[in-house]
């Protein structure tokens, strides 16, 4: 342990941010006042004792002394290196500072006490084991500075005192921390603590060597490659002009493309993966081929490619208007859709969420209604790209979602393409006839399309051969479908649902003038003033020649008009300009194929004999007229029981059983001859028996049928009904009323019976139909029989048609 020895008086020299320790030889500029005031005292009080001038090295930090200083002597006085005056000064060893005094000189002088800093012999095991570990970790150091000539004199030095001291050369070590061992006095702490100070440079330093190698490393990896890829293009170069092909034009540069594209952050990302990849792959590689299709693909699709929309709302609704008669259902739906979207712009919420405001609806009606055509006419009032995806008869799910790229010719999927076809992120894509998409063991297509048409999820759709988000919010989709219940319930619930149930007589004369003639007139080489088609022509065609929710097949029969009047012309059989009446027809086309019922002459008319009713049936086609025939078999020859034919659905068939058990347990009350039912077979047939058919809604249509045949009376020809029969009697609701009553108004018929609880479903019946039409609502089968039944004729028996 360091004990206290003689006192001294000294000249104080300072040291700013300096510190000097025992041992340590340093050489101090002159020109600093302070310095040299404190030597020149040194030297004047070392002419009156021998020895050489001695001062008090004191380190003075922000104008704070040290407790501690270091005892030095002036070993010499000269020039510096670099030619300043200066004084070469070595320490001796630490002297506790006491009070100041006086002595000769500028120099401020203080009273000292040299503090005995032995350690006694011999040192203590583990003072030794101490001592070696610290000349292990200098010697350590020394050799990494390269210091070789340092390191015999750390060896030799074998004062614990002054090996502790010698720590203060090193140049890692901070004011604060010299400060520290100075004014540690006992050796054994001073060592421990210079060791502690070398072993965390020492630690510190590994770490950034560590470090500097990594980076190093990954400068010399980079600036290898590069030379690499550099000899890489000239032997690609030279191979090119070995073949006698052309320079390498840009666009084999992949990585200079890719990043000079406009692509999402992500898909940058996966895109330089892939050139990774692809300048590693020798050209023989099938990979590469890969690779490049993929790139090409990636590059070629609009990623930030967006129209404008063209918020003129009321010019989006002419538009509209003018392309398409009737249709007034999805028209206002299109029109909702700009008009919110507009709002949502103008207040800047056209992105919530990461979604955009798309929109899904759901086409659904018969054919020929013009689903089709209305996807282009709303891109064209939105201002939007129109691309059609046909759907019809896609059995493979990777059509939808695309193929892994590991397959041989794996291209992504139909969504993909429509994308990229349309050149931007927000078209109106179509996807015709999404009722016909099939399943097998490739797959469930509908499955695919959920997340497609799911506008929670569409913004992060995957495509199986892109493997990146790709952003389906912002699009418009259109289905088409021609029947409801072909359409999976889970991708229904998608979409937003928009029946087109079939045109009017009036609406499809409105199309005939304004669409259809003039196209086929082009189409058939006529001019307009050449050949006209009178109103009453395209009357008769909609109402006589056709029989169609739809009108492609009146086009049809204008298209054959128009032939008939060209070839005729051409022939020298007719002149032009030629107007066609309603007169003419017969003539140029043939008679008239679809002629109501109640044109017809009475003794014609199915329904001119008892047990022949007349229904109502909606079919994928639209609404039609469906006739229900019921006869009874002779007593002797024919089996008792019901027998039904014309391909019945399970449904239909329980609908005549009640028809029948109702009229058995109420034969008596409606005055039918009830006996007859039970000793003799019924036999109900519907006609057009290829057809299938099903549903409930022809129940009071069976039971008005029986009870005609029953009690003789005939079924009034301008009357159709449909509506579910209870076991008791009541009326149910059924579905389809608008096209129901489409299809009686083109069949001619009158009087439509429905049930009360569909009185509401007559507003979407536009008004034009409903005047035509005398429509009844009924809650009670009796009320059916009595409006349907005709008056029986006084004293007749009733003539009851028997089945051999």
């Amino acid at each position: 342990m360091a004990s206290t020895s003689t006192p001294l008086t000294l000249p104080v020299l300072p040291l700013d941010d300096e510190v000097v320790l025992p041992g340590m030889v340093v050489p101090l500029d002159l020109n600093d006042a302070d310095v040299r005031a404190a030597v020149e005292a040194a030297q004047a009080a070392a002419r009156s004792e021998p020895g050489k001038p001695k001062v008090l090295l004191v380190p003075r930090i922000d104008g704070t002394y040290a407790s501690t200083g270091v005892l030095g002597t002036v070993e010499q006085v000269g020039r510096l290196a670099d030619g300043d005056p200066g004084a070469l000064i070595r320490g001796r060893g630490r002297v506790q500072i006491g009070a100041g005094t006086t002595g000769p000189g500028a120099a401020l002088w203080v009273e000292g006490t040299r503090i005995d800093e032995t350690v006694p012999e011999p040192l203590p095991g583990h003072v030794a084991e101490l001592v070696k570990e610290y000349k292990a970790l200098a010697t350590a150091w020394l050799r990494k500075r390269g210091a070789w000539q340092v390191v015999d004199r750390v060896q030799a030095i074998d004062d614990v005192s002054q090996l502790a001291d010698n720590s203060g050369y090193s140049p890692f070590l901070t004011t604060e921390q010299k400060i520290e061992l100075l004014e540690t006095t006992d050796p054994v702490a001073r060592l421990k603590l210079a060791t502690q100070h070398l072993r965390d440079h020492l630690a510190e330093q590994d770490v950034a060597e560590t470090i500097a190698k990594d980076v190093q490393e990954g400068v010399d990896k980079q600036q290898r490659e590069f030379l690499l890829r550099r000899q890489l293009e000239a032997v690609r170069k030279e191979l090119r002009e070995l073949n006698g092909e052309a320079d390498g034009e840009e666009s084999d540069d992949y990585r200079a493309r890719v990043e000079a594209a406009d692509l999402p952050e992500k898909v940058r990302e996966a895109a330089l993966k892939e050139v990774d990849k692809l300048e590693r792959s020798s050209d023989q590689s099938p990979e590469g081929s890969w690779i490049r299709t993929w790139l090409d693909t990636i590059l070629e699709l609009p990623w930030n490619d967006r129209t404008e929309d063209a918020y003129d709302i009321q010019g989006a609704k002419a538009v509209l208007d003018a392309e398409h008669a009737g249709l007034e259902d999805v028209k206002e739906r299109i029109t909702e859709y700009l008009a919110v979207r507009k709002r949502r712009t103008d207040r800047g919420l056209g992105v919530i969420g990461g979604r955009r405001g798309g929109a899904v609806l759901a086409l659904v009606g018969p054919p020929g209604v013009g689903k089709t055509s209305l996807g282009e006419s709303v891109a064209h009032a939105m201002g939007r790209k129109f691309v059609r995806v046909a759907l019809g008869g896609v059995r493979d799910e990777a059509e939808i979602r695309g193929h892994r790229r590991t397959y041989v010719g794996a291209l992504p999927g139909r969504i993909v393409r429509a994308i990229k076809e349309a050149g931007s992120m927000n078209p109106v894509v179509l996807l015709d006839e999404i009722d016909k998409v099939g399943s097998d063991f490739r797959g469930d297509p509908a499955a695919a399309l959920l997340e497609v048409l799911d506008p929670a999820q569409n913004h992060t759709f995957r495509d199986h051969y892109l493997e990146v988000e790709l952003d389906l919010s912002d699009v418009v989709f259109l289905a088409t479908a021609n029947v409801l219940e072909a359409i999976p319930e889970a991708l229904l619930d998608r979409m937003e649902l928009v029946r087109l149930d079939g045109y009017t007589e009036d609406e499809k004369v409105v199309i005939a003038r304004d669409h259809l003639l003039p196209r086929q007139l082009e189409r058939a080489g006529l001019d307009r003033d050449e050949v006209t088609l009178d109103e009453s022509a395209l009357r008769k065609l909609a109402g006589e020649y056709t029989r169609e929710a739809g009108v492609r097949t009146l086009e049809r029969s204008i298209a054959r008009l128009l032939r008939k009047v060209a070839a005729q012309h051409e022939l020298g059989e007719r002149e032009l300009p030629f107007t066609i009446t309603d007169e003419d027809l017969r003539g140029l086309i043939g008679r008239p194929h679809h002629v109501p019922e109640s044109a017809q002459d009475p003794a014609e008319r199915r329904t001119s004999v008892p047990g022949v009713a007349t229904g109502l049936a909606v079919t994928g086609a639209g609404g039609d007229v469906l006739f229900v025939e019921a006869s009874l078999a002779d007593p002797e020859t024919g089996a008792a029981g019901l027998t039904l034919t014309g391909q019945l659905g399970d449904v239909m068939k329980e609908s005549a059983q009640i028809a029948l058990s109702f009229l058995r347990s109420h034969g008596a009350e409606l005055e039918l001859p009830v006996a007859d039912l039970k000793d003799r077979g019924v036999h109900i047939h519907f006609p057009a028996g290829a057809v299938p058919k099903d549903g409930p809604s022809a129940g009071v249509t069976m039971t008005t049928a029986l009870a005609s045949l029953l009690s003789g009376r005939l079924v009034r020809t301008d009357v159709a009904m449909t509506g579910e029969v209870s076991l008791t009697g009541r009326v149910l609701p059924i579905g389809g009323v608008k096209q129901k009553l489409l299809a009686a108004q083109r069949a001619g018929v009158t009087t439509v019976i429905i049930p009360k609880r569909n009185e509401p479903d007559l507003d979407d019946v536009p008004a034009e139909v409903l005047d035509k039409l005398d429509v009844h609502t009924v809650t009670d089968v009796r009320q059916v029989l009595e409006l349907a039944l005709a008056p029986a004729t006084s004293g007749a028996e009733p003539e009851v048609p028997v089945a051999a």
